[in-house]
């Protein structure tokens, strides 16, 4: 029996229309290994991929996959959540609804995470689980695509600094 990718399987959203996607950020012992079993898993190839870092931007279901090296042997575990939206405007919006709503909030503007530059606001959810609804404004560190060396992952935001 064949089985077809995840994003063959569905309706595709043309490539004109930005729709929000939800973010999973998992901290990974194996890079690598982490690597090679989602781009089977979806069907795709990290959308960028840098030292102690890669993310999958997968068209359906519309999710952002980002993978983060943590210690090796160490099993994989959640590091945080987010919602990927098209602009610093839409940050802004959250931001207003969710303090409105009677959340704390924590803003950064400009800020380099994850070898981009972004627009945020992190929340806490009731397990303590960290929340962030971002736009990505740049890119950072395009020099280090593709490289895969640990002794890098500090140069440019391997995910250390996603920490509300």
């Amino acid at each position: 029996m064949l089985v077809a990718p995840i994003d063959t399987c569905r309706w595709k959203v043309p490539e004109e229309v930005h729709v929000s996607r939800v973010q999973l950020a998992l901290r990974v012992a194996d890079l690598d290994t982490a690597v090679d079993f989602y781009s089977r898993l979806f069907g795709t190839t990290p959308a960028k991929r840098r030292p102690g870092y890669a993310n999958f931007a997968v068209a359906e279901p519309p999710l952002k996959l980002v993978l983060l090296e943590g210690d090796a042997g160490e099993p994989t575990r959640l590091d945080h959540l987010g919602v990927e939206v098209a602009t610093a405007e839409e940050v802004a919006a959250a931001t207003s609804r969710l303090a409105g709503a009677g959340l704390a909030t924590r803003v950064e503007e400009g800020t380099t995470c994850c070898y981009a530059v972004q627009d945020k606001v992190w929340v806490t959810g009731p397990g303590g689980e960290p929340w962030e609804v971002y736009t990505v404004t740049a890119d950072a560190r395009p020099d280090l695509e593709g490289r895969a060396g640990a002794e890098l992952s500090a140069v440019g935001g391997d995910g250390r600094c996603c920490a509300p």
